[in-house]
């Protein structure tokens, strides 16, 4: 017996040995993201070995969790794997076994995202389609997929030497050599860790010479620091939304979510973030409708501004709901009082991975609370309680038996400082770079950052700024890779190099997937040539480039 409880002792260690012993590949991903998962299948396919870590259980990010109507800009700007993905897309709907809800030719898209009849890509779909889209497009290579490991977020998370990073390490204990490392997170967690120049938040106008960072206060009224900025055009309330819990009393208190004092002198900075949401797939279906219910815990203080603009005037439902295939759709945020938790979010970037849930959780609960009061709430209008309870979420999407998704639409976060910053003059071409990596061609966006009480006494929201751009532009290869003097071998395609507003246009899926393939391209030339990514010749990476498909011009 005794004989056999040291054999068994012995095995157990070895175990454990075999289990945290360093993995080695050429190219580390952490963060399944689209562009990790583009990242990976472009690095397979210059033969390099490479592991995808997702510390979730769902590959995709946005792309697979709720965003199915494409932010694109221009079509003609996207190239290479993101194409790619967008044409399998439409093969995977021209299969008549796909149409389960609804008919082919009951479907229409519409907006940016419409696809014409020559088109050679699909630019709406269901999560679930973009999923398996996915997975099918990584069977076809050489990718090791880690699911369920977190980053340990210390000192001991990332091994650096002589600036080079040598091994990451998971909170599990898992740790991952590589040659080459790429942070795909929407967080930025691994730049972050790697001790990476980075910010949070938005810059003032005066740091990068812009016009639409910083404080953007909306125009109804004028605040008392500063004239109102007249690039807050839309999703506010109507005039006149009495901010106060007892109506005209500001003894009595703020309603929930309104934040102390004015907004800010317009253009100034601060480590605010724009606010995020779920992007809601519903459907209208009966037979694949969860109808929407009332959260535990619901408070109705939290939407008593909702009740008050409507009061005030408001009359539409508030969100843009876009039709996806299969009698779904992508519901997003629209007018004063809509899907985004505003000023909830401030916290998250910086957050650890327990305090993010309990974001997470709290955005979940509040938009569930929402959709319960559009659909069903007495003091809504009937005309709108009669759209918004036909609708709900859908039964075959996600793995929550709810309906809902896990990915939170974490719209900006941590973003590098690296020897180029992307900003509006980039946007505008009015600076035009000289080694792109791929082009952004969406226009400078950004959601509302807080709400606050005007100079009149009224609720007001600020940080919406929609601004066109003429045309695609390049994104600079010095964009997604730090400074040499911090990481020689790291890519950060998500989190580039940007201002806020800059970062408002760049911040886009297709975008995404396009820089993950470029950074892995970089990589896999790094590693041939035995060089630092800051040393690798432009022109060496613009033939690669353009071998692989990217649109650069």
């Amino acid at each position: 017996m005794k004989r056999i409880l040291i054999v068994f002792c012995i095995l157990l260690s070895f175990s454990i040995t075999q289990n945290t012993q360093a993995q080695s590949y050429d190219l580390v991903i952490y963060g399944g993201t689209s562009a990790g998962v583009a990242a990976a299948i472009q690095a397979s396919r210059m033969e390099k070995s490479v592991v995808l870590i997702e510390p979730g259980s769902r590959l995709g990010g946005l792309t697979t969790g709720g965003l199915g109507q494409t932010d694109i800009g221009n079509k003609q700007a996207i190239g290479g794997i993101s194409r790619e993905f967008y044409q399998e897309i439409k093969n995977y709907y021209n299969q008549p076994e796909n149409w389960k809800w609804q008919k082919r030719e009951e479907y229409k898209d519409g907006g940016q995202t419409t696809t014409t009849s020559k088109e050679d890509a699909m630019w709406t779909f269901e999560p679930s389609a973009a999923l398996k889209v996915y997975l099918e497009m990584l069977e076809n290579e050489k990718v090791d997929i880690v699911y369920g490991e977190r980053l340990l977020r210390t000192a001991t998370g990332v091994n650096k030497t002589n600036g080079k990073i040598n091994s990451i390490t998971m909170e599990s204990g898992k740790t991952f050599e590589g040659k080459i490392f790429m942070d795909a997170t929407y967080e930025g967690d691994l730049m972050a860790t790697a001790g990476i120049s980075y910010t949070v938040g938005r810059e003032s106008n005066e740091q990068y010479k812009e016009s639409l960072n910083g404080v953007q206060a909306n125009y109804w009224g004028v605040t008392l620091q500063t004239k109102p900025s007249r690039n807050a055009k839309n999703h506010n309330f109507v005039p006149g939304v009495d901010p106060y819990i007892e109506k005209g009393n500001p003894e009595s208190g703020l309603l929930p979510f309104i934040t102390k004092g004015g907004p800010g002198i317009d253009g100034s900075g601060d480590n605010k973030v724009q606010a995020y949401c779920f992007r809601m797939c519903l459907t209208d279906h009966p037979d694949n409708r969860i109808p929407f219910s009332k959260p535990e815990g619901y408070n109705e203080l939290e939407y008593e501004l909702l009740f008050r603009n409507y009061e005030a005037g408001e009359n539409s439902v508030p969100w843009i709901n876009s039709s996806m295939p299969n009698r779904k759709t992508d519901t997003n945020n629209r007018t004063g009082f809509s899907t985004d938790y505003i000023g909830q979010n401030y916290d998250y970037p910086e957050a650890s991975y327990e305090e993010r849930e309990k974001i997470v959780e709290a955005h979940r609960k509040y938009q569930q609370g929402l959709m319960w009061t559009l659909a069903y709430h007495p003091r809504i209008p009937e005309k709108i309680r009669n759209e918004v309870s036909r609708w709900g979420t859908s039964k075959d999407e996600f793995e929550r038996e709810d309906g809902w998704q896990n990915q939170l639409y974490v719209r900006e976060a941590r973003r590098m400082i690296s020897d180029l910053v992307m900003t509006q003059q980039h946007c505008e071409r009015l600076e035009v770079v000289d080694d792109p990596v791929g082009l952004a061609a969406y226009g400078m966006d950004s959601h509302n950052i807080q709400r606050y009480v005007d100079a009149n006494g009224y609720v007001q929201n600020e940080g919406n700024v929609e601004a066109h751009v003429s045309g695609p532009y390049p994104i600079s290869y010095r964009s997604i890779v730090p400074k040499k003097s911090e990481a020689q071998n790291l890519l950060v395609p998500v989190c580039v190099s940007a201002s806020h507003i800059a970062f408002g246009s760049i911040r886009m899926e297709p975008v995404f997937m396009v820089l993950g393939q470029s950074a892995a391209i970089a990589a896999s030339l790094a590693i041939d040539h035995s060089l630092a990514l800051q040393d690798l010749p432009y022109d060496t990476l613009k033939t690669a480039l353009i071998e692989y498909k990217q649109r650069l011009e």
